[in-house]
């Protein structure tokens, strides 16, 4: 069957995110040198923002409570009013950065647009995350958007059920192993591998090198010739 639904992530597939995310985080490690070394900052905040995903979810929200509720820890009653204010204002700094695009990503769009509906699938704050999506100027290419907590296989197969498309007529592409490539092929749907070069280490996993559904590119723009090559 050919492709007719190409599902795309938004956050280091389209634009730059993780990048701002290390930036603020070497903003907050120096705010808490005074307190830790910038090594068990690290852990900290890694152990508590994984524990509290099932709580905050993804994005800045969440990763900022996660920063003050290490900050907390590592200070205790010594942190100062003014460091938790300079918290509060790295997060604010976040939310409303300008959108950086992806190299490619701009000329790629129309050529996929031209192969089938474009849906964005992404998880994070639903305010941000459209916010994004308005400021980045390409709204108008993509049919819809769904914004996720998780994307588990039955994620996808509602996705596809919603769009009227049997799995094997849809793409998805994606920087993300554990969230844009694994569940899509469990689901049926064929998956693009476009690595970025951070990854947050929750989002690593093994590729599946020998399936037959997926593909590492070396960028979007190489899409459109794959989904050709299914078709």
């Amino acid at each position: 069957m050919p492709i007719t639904l190409i599902c795309l992530d938004a956050d280091d597939t389209l634009w730059h995110n993780e990048t701002f995310f290390r930036r603020t985080f070497g903003d907050f490690a120096a705010l808490l040198a005074p307190f830790a070394p910038a090594e068990e900052i690290q852990t900290r905040v890694d152990e508590i923002e994984h524990r509290n995903l099932s709580v905050y979810g993804y994005g800045v929200k969440g990763f900022i409570l996660s920063m003050l509720e290490a900050a907390s820890e590592l200070a205790g009653d010594a942190l100062p009013a003014r460091t938790v204010r300079e918290i509060l204002a790295l997060g604010r700094d976040m939310l409303v950065h300008p959108i950086e695009m992806l190299p490619g990503v701009e000329e790629a769009l129309p050529a996929l647009a031209e192969r089938g509906r474009l849906i964005l699938v992404t998880k994070g704050d639903l305010h941000h995350q459209e916010a994004k999506l308005a400021a980045s100027g390409i709204g108008d290419l993509f049919e819809g958007v769904e914004i996720v907590s998780e994307k588990h296989p039955d994620t996808y197969r509602r996705i596809f059920a919603r769009y009227r498309v049997f799995p094997e007529q849809a793409v998805m592409a994606g920087n993300s192993m554990k969230s844009d490539i694994l569940p899509v092929l469990e689901a049926g749907g064929y998956a693009a591998f476009v690595p970025f070069e951070l990854v947050w280490a929750h989002e690593a996993a093994a590729p599946p090198t020998d399936h037959r559904r997926f593909r590492e590119l070396a960028s979007l723009a190489e899409l459109p010739a794959w989904i050709d090559t299914i078709e």
